[in-house]
């Protein structure tokens, strides 16, 4: 039996088969998953690339987690192919240019409300989408990175990731009672599309495999799509609110 055997999964952000969402699709699959994706936009066409390389039957639905006609729509569009949805990964961020860089004090409102919305708003965008249809309990699993301390460059995505670990425990704590869990995985930094948009990114890659005491791979997704995998199963059934850092141990190691 797989760990995912007869589960239904929504996921979100698979745009290449480098990226950390596409990783969770391959493994849920093996694990006996049903899944359908979502794409959005111009990312659209690759999701769909992606989707036929998962499997030749794999539906991708439309979801922009900005348009709330599309979250609304998502629901129906669900509802209409399943009886329940057991999971759904959110893998959804973005940040314009002017977020990133040398300093914080660069950006405005304008660039920073977009950074927000998509980043951080769009979780509990996705959370209205499918709890209606978790009627038997059920898993949502977004991806982050560890908002606990300011990051070089990172800047208004940091404070958006911030904002969704704390979004993370008002979903857990209202979506509780219907039995659904709401966590998130800090990942360490893993080599993807959306790294690449981030400046300096390649000065975390040596500074993390130093400290990490259990060592660290910027290639190797396997951790993260386990960690996703377990948290979207029944394995877990009373943890909620959390965040689970799957980073080979460097946020626990002081400079």
């Amino acid at each position: 039996m797989g760990l995912l055997d007869g589960q239904r999964l929504v996921i979100t952000g698979v745009l290449t088969d480098a990226s950390l969402a596409y990783a969770v699709a391959e493994l849920a699959l093996a694990e006996g998953a049903e899944i359908i994706l979502t794409g959005a936009g111009r990312g659209m066409s690759l999701t769909k690339r992606m989707a036929r390389r998962l499997g030749d039957d794999l539906e991708v639905l439309a979801f922009d987690a900005t348009d709330p006609a599309d979250v609304t729509a998502l629901t129906e569009a669900l509802s209409s192919r399943w009886d329940r949805v057991d999971g759904a990964l959110h893998a959804i961020g973005f940040a314009p240019a002017a977020c990133l860089g040398e300093s914080v004090m660069t950006a405005e409102w304008d660039d920073v409300a977009t950074a927000v919305q998509i980043s951080t708003f769009s979780l509990k965008s996705l959370a209205q989408a499918v709890a209606p249809l978790m009627t038997s309990g059920g898993s949502i699993v977004g991806l982050d990175f560890d908002a606990a301390v300011a990051w070089p460059e990172y800047n208004w995505m940091g404070v958006a990731k911030a904002g969704l670990e704390s979004l993370t425990r008002y979903l857990a704590r209202d979506l509780g009672p219907s039995g659904i869990r709401v966590n998130l995985i800090a990942a360490g930094p893993i080599r993807t599309m959306a790294a690449s948009s981030i400046p300096g990114f390649n000065a975390f890659e040596s500074a993390w495999n130093d400290r990490a005491p259990l060592g660290w791979d910027v290639a190797d997704r396997t951790g993260v799509a386990r960690a996703a995998v377990a948290l979207l199963s029944t394995w877990f059934p009373q943890t909620t609110g959390s965040i689970i850092r799957v980073d080979g141990g460097y946020h626990a190691i002081g400079a």
